[in-house]
């Protein structure tokens, strides 16, 4: 255990360090239940449901549809594109770029500055782990992983295209674009960067 809380430790002039991997206790608590906080990513696009019911003498088809935590983000996308938009004087370029830059920082936070579960149920077994270390176990190169790479680099090339190529908002969107996919790579995997994240707990 020493060793354990030994390998934990740096040194507070590094901006850089690696996670390290978990205890066997970690890991046993982390096999014992199901993370909440990882499984829900992986439910798909939009279901659709027709339900055909009769009312007022007259056969009336609903759609129900249940949005997957894939098709959120095209929905989040959707909606900062429209919030920008109703905004008074705002261009298509300034409306793409921080269309952009509202999904790459919200991404970032998400799945790669906050650690840890929002709720108390497996005992802190994920208190390390940022979200997308917890997706599918940490595997890399799995479906929902893919998805949530090119989702960014997609909208990357929508906004570049709509901003006609300026210069300026092409380096703005790029630099959104590359904070979010390079923490995805497999080379950031447990990296943590010290100026934005604390200490280690222990």
């Amino acid at each position: 255990m020493s060793s354990f809380k030994a390998g934990r430790r740096r040194r507070s002039s590094s901006l850089m360090y690696t996670e390290p991997t978990e205890s066997l206790e970690h890991i046993s608590d982390q096999a014992a239940l199901p993370n909440l906080n990882a499984e829900w990513v992986n439910a798909k696009g939009i279901l659709y449901l027709f339900v055909i019911h009769w009312l007022r003498n007259k056969w009336k088809v609903l759609i129900i549809f249940k949005l997957g935590a894939w098709g959120i983000h095209f929905v989040l996308i959707v909606c900062l594109k429209i919030f920008y938009d109703i905004m008074p004087g705002m261009t298509q370029e300034v409306s793409w770029t921080l269309t952009n830059i509202s999904y790459m920082f919200g991404s970032y936070l998400m799945f790669h500055y906050v650690r840890g579960v929002p709720f108390d149920f497996n005992s802190g077994a994920y208190d390390n782990l940022n979200m997308w270390e917890q997706i599918d176990n940490g595997d890399q190169y799995t479906p929902t992983k893919k998805f949530l790479f090119f989702v960014p680099i997609c909208l990357f090339l929508v906004s570049t295209h709509y901003t006609h190529y300026d210069l300026t908002y092409f380096t703005i969107n790029l630099l959104a674009t590359m904070a979010v996919v390079i923490a995805k790579l497999p080379m950031a995997h447990r990296l943590r960067i010290g100026l934005f994240s604390g200490q280690p707990d222990d």
